[in-house]
């Protein structure tokens, strides 16, 4: 992973917002202005000795200052983090109202990364985006869940085939961290030698099909439907259901009504009969 730049204390206070939830900036700022302009306001006791009484201007000064530009980097932070999340949530939206992986396919891999967050976070972890140095830039996320690390790295389609030493490579950190297992993600495919890796070694391949099962599925929960419903509600009609007390028939199994004999011995009598009839002749008696 590339060496962070250095950066400035309201370049950090902004990008720990913009990693918050959007309403915790929000409050944030709320809470720093608050603060900052009680310092603001406070007033300086000029018969204080002399060191005293400068400290008590340099913090009225800064708290001026600061009860203006920090709220406004946490809201700044905060619009944001809501914005990033709005494009998660797109993402996913695509690439789940997809067939044929295009929109998979056709993103950057910064994108790639920020859908595979997004899709581990819908499945209950706690997602923090380690990369941003690169399309290969080491371990991309870090999950927890239920006090358990798992660390996962992304290879976008460029790198088609995933081979072997990826996940090796993943296996190491693992190990260095101490984390309980791990995930290669990929829009393309894994080696032969990269699957028998990973076995025994609490390491998940997720190829293309199977990540965008995964967000299928989990773009289908959120709607209140799995997926089987959805294919279910597809290939089959929907069958009226019967009222209670109705029999089955003994041959196929389906709904019986009841009929009246209208030749042979038993004309005139009721019976129940199948509702797949002529297709199934079967019968019972009527109790």
């Amino acid at each position: 992973m590339p060496r962070r730049r250095d950066t400035s204390v309201l370049e950090d206070l902004f990008e720990i917002a913009a990693k918050l939830p959007w309403w915790v900036g929000i409050v944030l700022a709320a809470v720093a202005y608050g603060v900052l302009h009680y310092y603001a306001v406070a007033p300086v006791q000029t018969s204080a000795a002399p060191g005293r009484m400068f400290a008590g201007l340099t913090v009225k000064t800064l708290a001026t200052l600061g009860q203006h530009i920090i709220p406004l980097v946490l809201l700044a932070g905060a619009a944001a983090s809501l914005l990033g999340r709005r494009k998660r949530e797109g993402l996913l939206r695509d690439v789940a109202g997809g067939k044929s992986g295009d929109a998979l396919r056709s993103m950057s891999w910064r994108d790639f990364e920020l859908l595979v967050g997004e899709a581990f976070r819908r499945r209950g972890f706690s997602v923090a985006e380690t990369g941003g140095g690169g399309a290969d830039g080491g371990i991309d996320l870090k999950l927890q869940k239920g006090g358990e690390v798992f660390l996962v790295q992304c290879k976008h389609w460029r790198a088609y085939r995933v081979s072997v030493s990826v996940v090796r490579e993943l296996f190491g950190v693992m190990a260095a961290e101490g984390a309980t297992g791990g995930f290669v993600v990929t829009s393309g495919v894994f080696t032969a030698d990269a699957q028998s890796f990973a076995k025994g070694r609490n390491i998940e391949l997720l190829d293309g099909p199977a990540l965008m099962a995964m967000i299928g599925e989990e773009h289908a929960a959120r709607a209140g439907v799995t997926l089987a419903e959805t294919e279910a509600s597809r290939a089959e009609p929907l069958v009226p259901a019967r009222p209670a007390g109705d029999p089955t028939c003994p041959r196929c199994g389906s709904a019986m009504v009841r009929r009246i004999a209208k030749r042979g011995p038993s004309a005139g009598g009721a019976f129940w009969g199948c509702t797949a009839f002529p297709e199934c002749r079967g019968t019972r008696p009527v109790d």
